[in-house]
């Protein structure tokens, strides 16, 4: 290579790895196709040698652009997150913070939360993103993660709050049409809502409910905000936070003696703990969520 590829190269590149094709890189990028296919050509002239090949399907990627893709995500994640460094002067709580949060939460509490937040910050910009997948604190794909799981890495602060508390939980009409289950072992005849793809987490979990597992359930979603959905639209019997459920006066809580604790921790990197506008947001993501009612 006589010069290193300029970094928009390799954002081009990436964007034709996610889409699959010149013109939908092009629609995320907001560019031409002919622009994007001139990136690829130069980068593949800068690397000598041949980044995807062309076929009746469409794009294939090489082995090397496979190669390449968690590089050029890590550029991607510095980029984004320089600019956000770059969008508010110090010491004012001002500028872009990208917080991580779980389906349920991020719908049901955080939208409270930010509102008030920003009627007293109108300077500030969040960026939410809504995953239950542990999102990278040190490389800073976000600044701040609200956990339901105990942080793992090193320099991070955090700050525990009060475990959230799970339990079993209905439609008053399906109850009211199929009865009222009084044993775990009574769920193996009710519509059950439950998990699809089992994760250690979820295996841990399923020893305190056993009999029950995912062969016997009726509807099979790992997405967390789908299982309320379907118990709030009398689908069946699942599992949700007990705070969220209180809330709705058709839902009923089922089996009560059975309660799952889940840790709950607000993380960000130690590194942010002195900037304005990254500590105003952690603390007021606490004091909220310190009330899930």
């Amino acid at each position: 290579m006589s010069a290193d590829p300029d970094w928009a190269l390799y954002r081009t590149l990436l964007a034709v790895l996610d889409e699959g094709s010149l013109s939908g890189a092009a629609r995320r990028l907001a560019y031409t196709q002919p622009t994007v296919a001139r990136h690829i050509d130069a980068l593949e002239a800068k690397l000598g040698a041949d980044l995807f090949l062309r076929s009746q399907r469409g794009l294939e990627p090489t082995d090397l652009a496979r190669t390449l893709r968690p590089h050029a995500e890590i550029m991607a994640t510095a980029a984004a997150t320089l600019l956000r460094t770059a969008s508010g002067a110090p010491g004012a709580v001002e500028g872009t913070v990208r917080i991580s949060a779980s389906e349920v939460i991020g719908v049901e509490y955080l939208p409270t939360i930010l509102a008030r937040l920003r009627r007293e910050h109108p300077a500030l910009v969040v960026e939410l993103v809504l995953t239950d997948r542990v999102d990278d604190l040190l490389g800073r794909a976000v600044d701040i993660a609200v956990r339901m799981t105990e942080p793992t890495q090193g320099a991070l602060l955090a700050r525990r709050l009060p475990p959230v508390e799970l339990g079993f939980h209905a439609h008053a009409d399906y109850i009211g049409r199929v009865g009222t289950p009084t044993t775990l072992a009574d769920l193996s005849r009710y519509d059950v809502i439950g998990y699809d793809e089992e994760t250690p987490a979820l295996r841990t979990m399923a020893t305190r409910l056993a009999p029950l597992d995912r062969r016997g359930f009726a509807l099979r979603t790992d997405s967390n905000l789908a299982q309320l959905a379907a118990i709030r639209g009398g689908f069946g019997i699942g599992i949700c936070q007990v705070a969220i459920a209180s809330r709705d006066p058709i839902l009923v809580r089922i089996l009560p003696e059975i309660t799952l604790p889940l840790p709950f921790w607000i993380v960000m990197h130690e590194d942010l703990k002195t900037s304005a506008r990254y500590r105003v947001v952690f603390d007021a993501l606490a004091v909220g969520l310190l009330r899930l009612d």
